[in-house]
């Protein structure tokens, strides 16, 4: 899945120790750029990763791969959004997936479908977390 928006946020970096060795996650996050901008979070897991965010410039746009993960804990359900690559928007992007991915945020019907599965989960009432 991919999204468009400005980078507004680089999370700080955790580091930890696992029985399959050390360990480091980060993350960010971009505001979409919709009629209604909604502010987005993503995490990156290991070194590799976390050096994507190193090119990136504080408030310029990106296109976000990325990959959507729920899991349960004492019966109820958490969703991680496990980026996979960010690229920034600009004149000289290299990838040629950056170039088919940049015609999205300038038609406005086309960045709408991009937040869509945000808006078309629906909301419990009883559920008391901030998102």
């Amino acid at each position: 899945m991919d999204i468009t928006g400005k980078l507004i946020k680089i999370l700080q970096e955790v580091r930890g120790e696992s029985q399959r060795g050390p360990w480091v996650r980060g993350g960010f996050v971009i505001e979409t750029e919709d009629t209604y901008p909604r502010q987005v979070a993503f995490t990156l897991f290991g070194e590799d990763r976390l050096a994507m965010l190193n090119s990136l410039v504080m408030n310029a746009p990106v296109v976000v791969t990325f990959s959507p993960e729920s899991r349960e804990f004492n019966e109820r359900w958490y969703t991680d959004l496990r980026c996979i690559r960010v690229v920034p928007i600009n004149g000289a992007a290299p990838a040629p997936q950056a170039a088919t991915a940049a015609p999205a945020p300038q038609a406005a019907p086309a960045a709408q479908p991009a937040a869509a599965p945000f808006a078309s989960q629906p909301a419990d009432s009883d559920d008391d977390l901030p998102f």
